[in-house]
């Protein structure tokens, strides 16, 4: 049952919601590490690191409403259900337990990483398709890559 017709021709339209319902997987996926990491983080740099895991959070939150708007914008139910979630992220997460500070910017860093590469492809999947789905996905991308340079430069060497 489709409850909106969106106005791009179906195969377009298949290629946008692909790109979109594996976008919600990956950015509810990354909330769940960033709170995971936020809970469990131990070490020195506890608290800017705590907080910054906030703003991961918040950014893959926010972003995650407007993609799954975007697709039922566009005639697809999206699905953010634990089991979806559960069943198709493939980005790395936290080991189980309590987790040293540099050790959560390194998951972090990799997280971010593969979550911006997998966005790249789907950049370049929707560019014919529906370049409003392409800019969404590239102003995501700009979010994301900030938040993994900002854990990227906590892993610079201290000068001692």
């Amino acid at each position: 049952m489709t409850v909106v017709k969106s106005t791009l021709p179906d195969d377009d339209r298949r290629v946008a919601c692909d790109a979109l319902q594996d976008t919600l997987v990956d950015l509810l996926g990354l909330s769940l590490i960033g709170k995971q990491a936020h809970w469990n983080i131990v070490g020195p740099r506890f608290r800017s690191i705590h907080l910054q895991l906030d703003e991961v959070v918040a950014t893959a939150r926010a972003h995650s409403d407007t993609v799954a708007e975007r697709c039922a914008a566009l005639g697809e139910s999206p699905d953010g259900r634990p089991e979806t979630i559960a069943a198709r992220f493939a980005l790395p997460g936290p080991k189980e337990g309590w987790v040293r500070d540099n050790e959560v910017v390194q998951v972090m860093v990799e997280s971010l990483g593969a979550a911006i590469g997998r966005l790249r492809e789907r950049i370049e999947a929707t560019e014919g398709p529906d370049p409003v789905t392409q800019d969404l996905l590239i102003a995501i991308t700009g979010d994301l890559e900030k938040q993994r340079w900002m854990f990227e430069a906590e892993n610079f060497p201290h000068e001692d």
